[in-house]
């Protein structure tokens, strides 16, 4: 599979901007250019006080239409990586780890995926997966609990492993915690739940955060890059809506965000997880998707 492959597009058209420039800022309606410090304290003093969200809450939120409250029928991505957001919510957690590599050096897709703790996290999606892992033995590689989690396996004794309604069991999470809303909408043939946005602001700064982390905030260091925001970025393009985060930005921002993931998407990821201070479940979870 080529990393890179479907990167550079626009999915929507939107208006150039109307003062004539593409500049190296954002002219999107997530954030000013002027006054960015100010912004981004006020912006991480709100993050450390208000709704956290996790991993998957996230991809979630930017998969899901604001006002239809759904995420697009043509999205086939994303169920699989909501389930790799779960095994990395669990290696962040220090809930599961990578086998040793051994003398011989396996690779990150061929290692094994081992609990190590089954300290309940407190979220049931999370605990429902961790005890699937506990119970597993021998243990599997990455690769095989992201189908089995999703329920795409050929093996019938794998489908137990099953986590069922994922996308609308975080809906329903993100409507406890104010960011959604919940509907009932007519298809014609059928009647469907739908979750539109409630919270717009903890949307935008979510999309002004992935934004920031490409253009004014990239390091061009991975290893120094925030493990969870690393995470993000790549497990939104593998669930195919990262698109969302930067079709607002300005042709030139764009261009130069898409750029940079695609730098990361390119890197050698078993070198990164051989580094020091590396979680390696994050690797493995990425080397799944780009093989």
């Amino acid at each position: 599979m080529n990393r890179s492959e479907g990167l550079v597009r626009r999915v929507k058209t939107r208006d150039t901007d109307s003062n004539g420039g593409g500049g190296g800022s954002s002219s999107s309606q997530y954030g000013d250019a002027e006054n960015k410090n100010e912004q981004e304290e006020e912006l991480e003093d709100c993050d450390s006080k208000e709704t956290r969200l996790t991993l998957m809450e996230e991809v979630l939120l930017l998969g899901l239409k604001d006002k239809e409250g759904y995420t697009s029928f043509w999205n086939d991505c994303i169920s699989s990586g909501l389930r790799g957001c779960i095994l990395i919510e669990l290696g962040l957690r220090g809930r599961v780890e990578l086998e040793r590599a051994g003398m011989r050096r396996k690779g990150l897709c061929t290692r094994k995926i081992i609990l190590k703790s089954d300290t309940p996290t407190g979220d049931v999606l999370l605990d429902e997966a961790l005890k699937h892992v506990k119970e597993t033995d021998p243990p599997e590689t990455i690769q095989n609990w992201i189908e089995y989690l999703s329920g795409e396996t050929w093996n019938p004794l794998k489908l137990r492993y099953q986590l069922k309604n994922v996308r609308e069991r975080l809906a329903k999470n993100l409507v406890e915690k104010g960011v959604l809303t919940t509907e009932k909408q007519n298809f014609l043939l059928f009647d469907m739940t739908t979750h539109p946005l409630n919270d717009n602001v903890i949307k935008c700064r979510l999309v002004k955060k992935i934004q920031d982390s490409v253009l004014t905030k990239w390091v061009n260091d991975p290893q120094r890059i925030d493990k969870r925001m690393l995470a993000l970025i790549l497990l939104a393009h593998a669930s195919d809506v990262l698109e969302n985060a930067f079709a607002p930005l300005n042709d030139d921002d764009y261009e130069l965000a898409m750029r940079r993931v695609r730098e990361l998407l390119d890197l050698d990821f078993e070198a990164e997880a051989a580094k020091s201070n590396s979680n390696e479940v994050i690797w493995a979870v990425f080397a799944a998707f780009t093989k």
